[in-house]
């Protein structure tokens, strides 16, 4: 089979195919984490837990780590990625596990999957060509349910600066594709993130959709 062109526009056989070359080595994967996102965990340790019934969606949930946790905690748990190995990998790692992990596109998400109350998305879409990033942030905006929230966690750079290479970090006006969908931001963090390349900061932000008015 031909190489993995990096810039190749076809974002499943990338990642699949990043996926597949792992084997059982899953930390060879740069983005793996084999552990719950810290900034995930702070971010939900300072909210209350979910109501009874509450849904979470995991946006491309890779190894499963952070869906595993919000089962933990309580919540009814959706996750998908686009590469079939990481969701076997997901069922491989959790037997038994109380996530619906499905392999899934996020431009075309399950029709049974109702907007949820809680939305992750660590890191995806920078991983998406920019030229997808309007959609993207639309796509990941269009699963939080009214009421629902959004925490999002993504590599950082300034308005005015060039994408540069996958991963394409994000910037501030480019979120702005969420409140464009009808998102309030509730809280936001610039933090350093030397471990993705030094001087690289990342963004840890929370949303919520507003609720429904009564009437």
């Amino acid at each position: 089979s031909r190489m993995i062109d990096p810039d190749d526009p076809s974002d499943a056989r990338f990642f699949e195919g990043r996926y597949a070359a792992a084997g059982d080595d899953l930390a060879t994967v740069p983005w793996a984490v084999l552990a719950p996102r810290p900034a995930l965990l702070e971010w939900l340790d300072g909210r209350p837990g979910p109501r009874p019934g509450a849904t979470a969606l995991v946006v491309a949930c890779g190894y499963g780590d952070d869906a595993e946790e919000l089962a933990r905690r309580g919540w009814t748990v959706h996750a998908f990625d686009i590469a079939p190995t990481a969701i076997a990998r997901c069922r491989a790692r959790f037997p038994g596990s109380p996530v619906d992990y499905r392999v899934a596109d996020l431009f075309d998400l399950p029709p049974d999957w109702a907007p949820h109350d809680l939305v992750v998305e660590i890191q995806t879409v920078q991983s998406l060509h920019p030229g997808l990033r309007a959609a993207a942030l639309a796509a990941v905006a269009a699963a939080v349910a009214p009421g629902g929230e959004l925490f999002l966690r993504a590599h950082g750079r300034d308005d005015d600066a060039p994408p540069g290479q996958r991963p394409w970090p994000v910037s501030r006006a480019e979120l702005g594709a969420l409140a464009a969908a009808g998102l309030v931001e509730t809280s936001f963090a610039e933090v350093a993130d030397p471990g993705h390349r030094p001087g690289a900061r990342a963004f840890h932000a929370g949303y919520r959709r507003p609720a429904v008015p009564a009437g």
